[in-house]
């Protein structure tokens, strides 16, 4: 009985051993399990940030601009107002001198013409018939002329001889001198015939961009009239393009001949055009209450237009700055970033992404001045994509 009870406990004991033995190996199968997971997971996420940084993501992009550098001012964005474009001699309406009926046109809208370039033809043949004419009476008022100084001639000796009386020599000088009066009087007309069909072809009186035909080929044209009636062709001179824009007589103060200015046309809102002020106009608009100012680009191009709407920005001096003073740099206001109260920005450098720390001082129209991070000249992703550092980036069109 005692050995049947040993034999029972033997046998309990060699279970709970191999009881045991499971669960360290269900254990250990467990760990192992977890510790592959783990690790794939590491390897997934990796993959994905490498996958991530590799593709070139598509941003658009903005620059980092040096407001003064070195102790030398250039301007910072202050008074700001929306104007036009227009040129600098307005525009040449160009009339008919003489009427008539319009022939043909030299030119197209949006054409370049050169001074005395053909642009209208009238049609000229009742001119020349006159001219003709003119230089037939002409010609008769010469050979007259010729017969009177001949005998003018004949009179004089005959009068020496005392062949004929002196009223007789009287009339001969009269008639001498009626027929050279009269051939001057008709060079006049033809000159006149000469030039009025010279004026059947009007020419470009400056260089410029045909901006409209007034009339059509066909019609009659006729000079003066009211409201120009007679004009046929508008040109402009597109070499010097300005803007204009109303400022409040209260703003005055901060506007002044010489300033500096940036133009930004609406149809082209990534443009800048460098402009200066060139004109205050002499009288104030009292029921607007503002003052028309003039700029003139300093480089326009073919996007510029007459009379396209355009944003006129003032550009204040910038404060003095020391020889060792770091230069003010503006950004535009959306490449800006912050992260738990850290003001940062990313930068575009060979293709990847960079995170850069900055510290702003102020905003104004639409731009930010970083005074510590930048020192200008960098581009800047201007969008809201989400970046990590190192990322590859590709700027948009």
């Amino acid at each position: 009985m005692a050995s049947s009870k040993e034999d029972l406990r033997s046998d309990l004991r060699s279970l709970r051993i191999e009881g045991d033995d499971r669960t360290r190996r269900r254990k250990g199968m467990s760990g192992r399990i977890w510790a592959i997971l783990t690790l794939f997971l590491v390897v997934v996420a990796a993959m994905l940030w490498w996958t991530r940084s590799n593709r070139a993501q598509t941003v658009h992009v903005g620059f980092a601009t040096v407001a003064h550098e070195g102790g030398r001012a250039t301007g910072i964005p202050g008074l700001s107002g929306s104007g036009y474009v227009v040129t600098g001699d307005r525009y040449v309406s160009v009339g008919v001198r003489v009427p008539g009926r319009i022939e043909r046109y030299f030119i197209e809208e949006g054409q370049t013409v050169s001074a005395d370039d053909p642009l209208v033809q009238l049609d000229d043949r009742d001119y020349r018939a006159a001219l003709r004419s003119a230089e037939a009476a002409l010609a008769v008022a010469r050979a007259n002329r010729a017969l009177a100084e001949s005998e003018l001639r004949r009179g004089n000796a005959l009068r020496n001889g005392k062949v004929i009386s002196s009223q007789e020599l009287d009339i001969l000088q009269n008639k001498a001198a009626v027929t050279r009066a009269t051939v001057k009087q008709l060079e006049a007309q033809v000159d006149q015939a000469n030039v009025n069909l010279e004026y059947t072809t009007l020419r470009a009186p400056t260089d410029g961009v045909v901006l409209a035909k007034l009339k059509e080929v066909g019609e009659i044209a006729v000079p003066g009239g009211f409201a120009g009636s007679g004009d046929l062709v508008r040109l402009a001179n597109l070499t010097d393009m300005r803007a204009e824009v109303d400022v409040n007589e209260a703003d005055l103060n901060r506007v002044a001949l010489g300033g500096r200015a940036l133009v930004v046309p609406d149809a082209y809102p990534d443009a800048r055009y460098e402009a200066r002020v060139v004109k205050l106009y002499p009288q104030v608009n009292r029921q607007k209450g503002t003052l028309r100012v003039e700029v003139r680009i300093v480089e326009p191009d073919e996007r510029l237009l007459p009379d396209m709407s355009a944003r006129v920005t003032f550009l204040a001096s910038a404060p003095a700055a020391g020889a060792d003073a770091p230069p003010a740099v503006w950004i535009p206001l959306s490449a800006l970033r912050t992260d738990g109260g850290e003001t940062f920005v990313w930068l575009v450098e060979n293709g990847r992404a960079r995170s850069a720390e900055i510290e702003v001082a102020g905003r104004a129209e639409g731009k930010a001045q970083v005074i510590r991070g930048l020192t200008g000249g960098e581009t800047l992703v201007t969008d809201g994509t989400e970046l990590v550092d190192g990322q590859a980036v590709t700027p948009a069109e």
